[in-house]
């Protein structure tokens, strides 16, 4: 069909017509479109808990997940804490996880009440604690986010997004007034990234202590620590978190603890786990030991690595005997099957190491070495260790073993390494139970102080500004202070 000119111009003339009869049509009035109310969201108001009369909890627990960080095994879940001041000013203080922003997001706005929202404190960048911090400045722009420098650094680095209209950005011992509530910022670097701080409510005593006094555990609707059984049900998980996530920088947590003695704190709010409002001394005795390396119980780990069954029998036989010595509670571990974060957090806690590890390819079992190497990455000191080794030809991993834990601060060995040919036999009874007999004694203090590896001490550099923590013989040239930026002349040695 052919489209003349003349036909062209007739279809426009009539499109231009229906446009202006359509133009006299009236808008249809936003104010009257009917809205879809949706059925009142519940468990927005039902999962929140009143922390005090004014601090509300409105986080959220992942039951679900199976490995927090991509690395450790968490069969009991873990709670993402948040927490709502309503004052004059309404404050939230830090957000979630993006796995649980839905029931997140529901809390917050029952909480609320159709306030807004006046300051959100961003103690730490870490994404499980920070993932809905870019809808909550979207659904909440009025919002001014309290955080420290390094912090807004990292938060436009994960969100691209430029606070510098809405920020409050605070250092030590910086305070912010939001009606009867004054707040304070303790500052935390390394505990255990470079821009934590803490925030301290003068007026009901609540510490929001970020990561730190934190634990794996989702909330199973007892937010206290006192509603639950911790020492039974929750302690070895409370340490497994402290030892895998932060132990490495014990120096920061002591400087922090110095910090927290010297106010009055009545409430631990961290960002996992139960909330503290008693018993808080026998928490702090806990942090105490377990960032100063002190051996939380004078108790024994026999960790071994075995392939065909020898070295695990004589792991057992040196258990047996340190057992019956009148030693209680010895812990067996197989290295291969035990998760590497299960074996740390055990370390921290036991004053004496037992390790038996077979020849592997000329060196130590691999996943013993990789359980040896991790100690030293978190930074394990002050233990005493034991050791044995299988090789059917060449045996050499009790020296290799040795080598890894001289290398530790503070550590020590008893008795003589036992070398066992593929299989115990009964002529390796005498020096397994030699070694036994030497651990026993040393637990009991029935033995003369083990002697002590020799270990440089490393020197640490302390920033004047921020407290952060330089660990090496001296500061490189032209060095800067990762968290404050401040230079090497605003540095002192520890």
């Amino acid at each position: 069909m052919e489209f003349t000119r003349r036909d062209f111009l007739k279809a426009g003339a009539a499109g231009i017509a229906a446009v202006s009869v359509l133009g006299n049509v009236p808008a249809f009035a936003e104010e009257s479109r009917p809205e879809f109310q949706g059925k009142k969201k519940f468990a927005g108001i039902g999962s929140c808990r009143e922390v005090t009369d004014d601090i509300v909890y409105v986080g959220a627990s992942d039951r679900r997940i199976q490995l927090f960080e991509n690395v450790y095994p968490i069969p009991r879940g873990v709670a993402y804490n948040s927490y709502v001041i309503l004052d004059s000013k309404t404050v939230l203080v830090d957000t979630v996880d993006r796995s649980v922003t839905g029931q997140f997001f529901e809390n917050l706005t029952a909480v609320l009440g159709g306030r807004g929202l006046d300051y959100l404190i961003v103690n730490h960048m870490e994404p499980d604690h920070s993932s809905a911090i870019s809808e909550v400045l979207v659904r909440y722009p009025n919002a001014k986010v309290v955080c420290t420098k390094a912090a807004a650094v990292i938060l436009n680095q994960f969100f691209a997004c430029d606070i510098s209209n809405r920020s409050v950005i605070v250092g030590e011992g910086d305070t912010l007034n939001v009606g009867k509530h004054t707040l304070t910022f303790v500052m935390a670097p390394m505990v255990h990234w470079p821009e934590v701080m803490m925030t301290y409510d003068d007026v009901s005593g609540v510490l929001f202590s970020a990561d730190a006094f934190g634990s794996f555990g989702a909330l199973n609707g007892n937010l206290f620590a006192d509603e639950v059984n911790f020492a039974k049900d929750w302690l070895p998980d409370a340490r497994r978190y402290y030892c895998n996530i932060v132990g490495k920088y014990g120096p920061q947590v002591q400087a922090v603890l110095a910090k927290a003695g010297t106010v009055n704190i009545k409430m631990l709010c961290p960002t996992h786990g139960p909330v503290w409002r008693k018993d808080l001394g026998w928490l702090l005795d806990k942090y105490s030991k377990w960032s100063s390396y002190t051996p939380e119980d004078k108790a024994v780990m026999v960790v071994y690595g075995s392939v065909y069954g020898g070295t695990e029998s004589a792991a057992n036989a040196v258990a047996a005997k340190i057992s019956q010595a009148g030693i209680a509670d010895v812990a067996v571990y197989d290295v291969s099957k035990t998760h590497v974060s299960e074996l740390i957090a055990e370390a921290f806690r036991c004053s004496h190491i037992v390790l038996a590890s077979i020849t592997y390819n000329m060196g130590i079992f691999t996943p013993m070495k990789n359980f040896l190497l991790d100690l030293e990455a978190h930074n394990l000191q002050n233990r005493v260790f034991a050791f044995a080794e299988n090789g059917s030809w060449s045996p050499v991993a009790g020296r290799l073993m040795k080598e890894i834990v001289e290398r530790l601060a503070g550590c020590s060995v008893v008795g003589e390494t036992v070398t066992i040919k593929s299989s115990p036999s009964e002529k390796d009874s005498g020096a397994l139970n030699a070694l036994a007999e030497a651990v026993s004694a040393s637990v009991l203090g029935n033995a003369a102080s083990p002697k002590a590896a020799e270990v440089k001490a490393v020197k640490k550099w302390v920033c004047t500004v921020c407290g952060y923590v330089y660990e090496g013989e001296s500061l490189p040239e032209g060095y800067k202070c990762p968290v404050c930026g401040v230079g090497a002349n605003l540095f002192k040695e520890a």
